[in-house]
């Protein structure tokens, strides 16, 4: 596809052929069915995101997972602090590069992240619920492609 800036404009596209406004609205949907289940462990969006990442690649240094978390650098520097507080993850000084700061879940938060996991998928399951695997693969490997076409990192 083109950079046509003379294309059709949103009007003609329509709201529900927009990818853009399909994605946002199926991700605050995914989040709304997170909401209750976060409150209940004290958590937030950006708090449950770090921990879904460091629960799959732990010990990262805090850009990075901000990159991976989807979140603010300085919003989630506010998340670290409270989680931290709780006891959910720990920071350590990078070994390699004292100026960096690496953060891991603790057995507490891994455990707080399991906690919260059956909801995640039952919400993911949902999402997917009357779409075969094929299609499911499809539309992932499609989403892949269109993070690499967007991303600013290379990871």
């Amino acid at each position: 596809m083109s950079d046509d800036v003379d294309g059709p404009r949103l009007g003609e596209i329509g709201l529900q052929q927009f990818a853009p406004y399909l994605m946002n609205r199926i991700m605050g949907r995914y989040n709304a069915s997170l909401r209750e289940d976060l409150a209940k462990l004290g958590l937030t969006t950006p708090k449950m995101r770090a921990l879904a990442v460091l629960s799959v690649i732990d010990n990262l240094v805090i850009g990075r997972l901000a990159v991976y978390a989807v979140v603010e650098q300085s919003t989630l520097s506010r998340a670290l602090d409270a989680l931290e507080a709780d006891g959910l993850v720990r920071r350590t000084v990078d070994p390699e590069d004292s100026r960096a700061t690496r953060i891991s879940i603790t057995e507490a938060g891994r455990a707080a992240f399991e906690t919260l996991w059956p909801t995640m998928r039952h919400s993911y399951n949902h999402m997917f619920a009357g779409i075969d695997a094929a299609e499911q693969a499809a539309f992932v490997a499609t989403l892949q492609k269109m993070l690499v076409n967007v991303r600013k990192h290379e990871f």
